[in-house]
């Protein structure tokens, strides 16, 4: 398997990505811990320097996979461990007790140092111009490496063409929640702060139909796509970047173009088509940079440009 993704799991179709292995549906979320090789646990290791043939303490700790004696890291010995059983018992509530979500995905890594389980929440979605559904899933990231935070997030996937999407950080409720490796996680805290998924996706649900309902121009285009990917560099000598260009060409041809096409919604899913399933050089690299990296941003970029660019249409 390709070096971003160390193991993963997954229910149901094969994902865009075509990585990890399938299993069946309807798992636990300890069950589902096991079968994406992730039942292990981290600890601190005291960290030494050696000088001069004598190991000295140097206030920092090793962070040390306790099933092969991997060093995922080093970090400070305030530093508090999530494990990653504590990580999926985060979705028992909703998975095992209430019924109202399903596991979906789960995996590393860079090597252990990044941990994810997904899973979907049921009887949430909405469609928009007929068939064009949107489904909700809440993504849980449990890092093992210094300076990254625990992070909770709904995500909406748009089902036609699998698309990772974003929700604005503009809304009224809270969609995410980070929490430092410096306190101690409080999964009911956590749980309470982001509320109800239904909540979020008809926030989200709003934004769409209000960008999908906005005819966007030839001169709009060019300015919403050099916005995101602007020309940069010694680049500044070429009349457009690599990704006003790709999106241009796939703009008509992208899987649900015929829904809200010429809208906002239109050039918004290109964008996420773009980094979800084009940039990058490997699927392993696209599906860490879509959901982890600087793809992240991108596509939250490009809803809250859409947004901007609609009012003023």
């Amino acid at each position: 398997m390709a070096h971003n993704v160390e193991t993963m799991a997954y229910a149901g179709e094969v994902p865009w990505h075509g990585l990890g292995k399938q299993v069946l549906p309807d798992l636990t979320p300890e069950q589902m811990l096991v079968e994406a090789g992730l039942d292990w646990e981290v600890e601190r290791v005291p960290a030494f320097a050696e000088v001069n043939g004598e190991k000295i303490a140097v206030g920092k700790s090793a962070l040390v996979r306790t099933s092969d004696s991997k060093v995922l890291d080093v970090v400070g010995d305030d530093w508090n461990p999530v494990q990653n059983a504590e990580a999926f018992g985060f979705f028992n509530d909703f998975v095992t007790v209430a019924g109202n979500m399903e596991m979906h995905t789960a995996g590393s890594l860079r090597g252990g140092q990044l941990v994810w389980a997904l899973a979907k929440v049921k009887d949430e979605a909405f469609e928009l111009f007929g068939r064009d559904k949107v489904e909700a899933f809440l993504l849980f990231s449990n890092p093992h490496m210094y300076g990254k935070s625990v992070d909770v997030r709904f995500t909406p996937v748009r089902v036609v063409c699998k698309n990772t999407l974003t929700l604005s950080l503009h809304t009224q409720s809270k969609n995410a929640v980070k929490v430092s490796h410096r306190t101690v996680f409080d999964a009911e805290a956590v749980k309470e702060t982001m509320g109800l998924a239904s909540v979020k996706l008809t926030q989200y649900k709003e934004m769409a139909e209000f960008i999908g309902s906005k005819r966007f121009t030839e001169e709009t285009k060019t300015e919403y796509l050099e916005r995101l990917f602007p020309v940069l560099g010694e680049a500044k000598r070429k009349k457009e970047s690599k990704g006003v260009k790709n999106i241009t060409e796939l703009l008509d041809l992208q899987p649900g173009a015929e829904f809200g096409a010429g809208t906002f919604w239109q050039l918004y899913n290109g964008v996420t088509y773009y980094v979800d399933h084009q940039m990058g050089r490997t699927d392993d690299n696209r599906m860490t940079n879509a959901w982890f990296g600087a793809g992240v941003k991108k596509k939250q970029d490009a809803l809250e440009l859409a947004v901007e660019m609609a009012e003023a249409a």
